[in-house]
């Protein structure tokens, strides 16, 4: 069983690349996309049908795990993986994300964030130090250093002094962390959507050593031209022989636009979110389910798909179990939404190997340009 956390590129087509992470548990392909386990749970799945959709990677939070249950009461059932039952590579993010979202509620300072707990108001407090002690105590594959994520609007003023200490966080995130065979910690890259920044912080953190590393503070509202300008040049700053991961990221089109810029690693809640909400992503685009025209549908969602919610169910069944409510509408479009972005993930590898990268985006665009819109 490897020992070390290791990446090896075996292909690569313009700037997008394809190839494997070896972790102890298991071997991540890239590009990858992370389905989100927030609590320990890819609400309305089961472990093994996560897997079975496609996925080599989950993605566990931090801050909320430490609310509840918290980290040493997983750390004492043996740790998230057997927590969670899912033997396969985690990565959890450093909190520091969910943190900064809570505004009001917390307290920034050089040492670290208090906070108030959105569930019950008692107060914590998050450093780099803590926050590796909690991602020691869950027992992830691949930890995130902490971090400071500015809330946009931001001046560049404001977005260069987060983004410096930010720096200073990673320092103390690598001095804590230490030296863990088979565990991986990641650094977050950040400066807003100003080069001179990004190109700042990432020396910054080519400087203190990572396992590898995050493009952070993208898909916070600056819209998709502004984010692919950064990725442009953002991932030509970090090191080639380290895996690339874009956080929050997220449609369709930006993971394949993300992967086209050399990104490896993405993540995003969309859809599983999208499933509980009935939205369903597909070669062609997104389809309501809630919408009325699918009353009488005996079609599936996409007659390409080998999902259970496409081989199984019409879209008349789906509308009808989403409308009246019940459980088994979530469940459906969630399975759905998961095997359609694993299947994207691996048509996405499959066309860097062979080198057709760009036929493959010309088609991708091509079908959702043509719509939901063939008649019963």
């Amino acid at each position: 069983m490897t020992q070390r956390f290791a990446f090896h590129v075996s292909a690569t087509d313009g700037r997008a690349r394809t190839g494997t992470i070896q972790t102890p548990r298991g071997e991540i392909r890239t590009p990858a996309f992370m389905p989100v386990g927030t609590a320990a749970t890819v609400k309305a799945m089961l472990p093994e049908s996560v897997r079975a959709t496609g996925a080599d990677i989950l993605l566990g939070n931090t801050y909320h795990l430490m609310l509840r249950p918290g980290a040493e009461r997983v750390a004492r059932l043996g740790g998230l993986h057997r927590f969670m039952n899912w033997q396969r590579p985690i990565l959890t993010d450093s909190g520091g994300f969910q943190v900064m979202s809570l505004s009001g509620l917390r307290k920034l300072t050089e040492e670290g964030v208090t906070f108030a707990s959105h569930v019950d108001g008692s107060r914590h407090f998050l450093s780099p130090e803590t926050s590796m002690q909690i991602q020691r105590l869950l027992g992830s594959d691949i930890v995130m250093a902490f971090d400071e994520c500015p809330a946009l609007p931001a001046t560049d003023a404001e977005v260069a002094a987060s983004m410096r200490m930010s720096m200073r966080w990673a320092q103390r995130s690598r001095d804590a962390f230490g030296d863990r065979p088979g565990h991986a910690l990641f650094g977050i890259m950040q400066g807003g959507v100003t080069r001179d920044l990004r190109q700042e912080s990432a020396e910054a953190l080519r400087g203190i050593g990572f396992d590898g590393y995050a493009i952070g503070g993208l898909a916070v509202g600056e819209g998709q031209e502004a984010m692919f300008g950064v990725l442009d040049y953002a991932p030509g700053f970090l090191p080639e022989d380290k895996p690339r991961y874009l956080m929050g990221v997220g449609k369709p089109d930006d993971i394949v636009g993300a992967v086209v810029r050399g990104v490896d690693m993405m993540d995003c809640v969309l859809p599983s979110r999208s499933g509980r909400t009935g939205q369903a992503w597909t070669r062609r685009g997104q389809v309501n389910i809630k919408n009325a025209r699918h009353a009488d549908d005996p079609r599936p969602l996409d007659a390409d798909c080998t999902c259970p919610a496409c081989t199984g169910y019409s879209r008349a069944y789906l509308h009808h179990v989403f409308r009246s409510g019940e459980m088994i509408s979530g469940m459906l479009l969630t399975w759905h939404n998961l095997h359609y972005f694993q299947e994207l993930m691996a048509g996405l590898r499959a066309a860097i190997a062979a080198g057709s990268l760009d036929a493959f985006v010309a088609d991708f665009e091509a079908k959702r340009a043509q719509g939901d819109i063939d008649p019963l």
